[in-house]
């Protein structure tokens, strides 16, 4: 079992590094040279910031057993496809349950930009949101450490 995740726009990244540090988990985050991340404990590989560039390379570096951590509903899409648990930033578990409504809710949204319309950004990040983070992740851990 590895930790991977999508860093750019990656948030909790100490409650993600601690979390991985607690159970001896590998660290691999992923970010574009845009971005200047570093982790006391952990690795971060820095790819060519192209278009999607980062989202391929941690599809491609993910195998089952995994956890990927996502705030872009359509690399979860992806990993979920081969049996790798995804989580977000924020805490939320991604599942085959929640992600035809997720990527549904996201193509509404993109028209409605496409068509000059407003949306909402995201919401700012609170305390909740290091808790929820903090709870599900050591779930998935502990759930991927007894398969």
């Amino acid at each position: 079992m590895r930790i991977i995740v999508d860093g750019d726009g990656c948030a909790g990244k100490e409650v993600i590094e601690s979390l991985a540090k607690e159970f001896s988990v590998v660290l691999k985050l992923f970010c574009s040279y845009n971005h200047s991340i570093t982790l006391k404990y952990g690795e971060v590989k820095y790819i060519d910031p192209s278009f999607q560039s980062v989202d391929m390379v941690v599809f491609n570096e993910c195998k089952s057993g995994d956890i990927v951590i996502t705030q872009d509903f359509g690399v979860a899409a992806m990993v979920l496809s081969k049996g790798v648990y995804s989580i977000s930033p924020k805490g939320y578990i991604f599942s085959d349950n929640n992600m035809d409504r997720l990527l549904f809710e996201r193509h509404i949204g993109s028209k409605v930009r496409r068509g000059g319309g407003r949306t909402k950004g995201p919401k700012k990040r609170t305390s909740e949101d290091d808790e929820r983070l903090y709870k599900n992740l050591k779930y998935l851990i502990e759930k991927r450490a007894g398969d």
